[in-house]
């Protein structure tokens, strides 16, 4: 198994090229910055890379947004992105509907040997790994349900322009339509928000506090 390895701690790096190489992995290429990850890839061509998401010279996404060009250019080469924290946004990215061939673990898994390097294989061999506090908190996030999602387009340019305080006649004229057609959109938002009339006038301010809170 041909690997490259782009991790821009030293010392973690030599760490883990060492530990691979003593479990029969060949590492082509050890590299500390995105950049140098996406030259080494086109030039060695490995069975799979292991990518930090954060690299330089922001260490916010570097490692990330090139592990997503070498899913998209290079399609056979597995991709193990390892992060300190669990980065939901990053996880999803990089997932995105197609798990083959790529795996998002912790560092601390690093540790175990064994289980570091079974996940390594099955992705360079198309398989996936994820870690199980990721598959967990990526749960959750599927979980969640945008409060605003059932309503219509219109519906959500109306109850945005409440929420810029407007009248219905200022929500009539701003959005080019009759007040009548407003209330209509205003009634349909509270039957959709689940705002029943018992909620009497608030019901305005319970929608727009909805709105500010998706």
């Amino acid at each position: 198994m041909r690997v490259v390895i782009a991790e821009d701690s030293v010392l973690l790096r030599e760490g883990i090229v060492r530990l691979l190489e003593e479990q029969g992995c060949v590492v082509v290429a050890a590299v500390g910055d995105g950049d140098a990850l996406l030259k080494a890839v086109a030039a060695e061509r490995p069975d799979v890379c292991v990518v930090d998401v954060r690299m330089p010279p922001t260490f916010t996404d570097e490692g990330l947004r090139a592990a997503l060009v070498i899913r998209e250019q290079f399609a056979e080469i597995g991709v193990l992105v390892l992060s300190q924290y669990v980065e939901e946004r990053y996880a999803s990215e990089l997932i995105g509907g197609n798990p083959d061939g790529v795996g998002y673990l912790l560092k601390d898994r690093v540790a175990d040997v064994d289980q570091f390097v079974e996940a390594l294989r099955r992705v360079a061999d198309g398989g996936a790994a994820l870690d199980p506090e990721v598959i967990s908190q990526l749960l959750v996030r599927s979980r969640r349900v945008d409060p605003l999602a059932v309503l219509s387009p219109r519906e959500q340019d109306v109850l945005r322009a409440m929420a810029e305080g407007r009248s219905n006649a200022g929500i009539a004229q701003a959005l080019v339509v009759g007040e009548g057609a407003v209330e209509k959109h205003i009634s349909s938002i509270f039957l959709k928000l689940k705002l029943s009339p018992a909620d009497g006038e608030h019901r305005r301010v319970l929608a727009v506090l909805k709105f500010l809170g998706a």
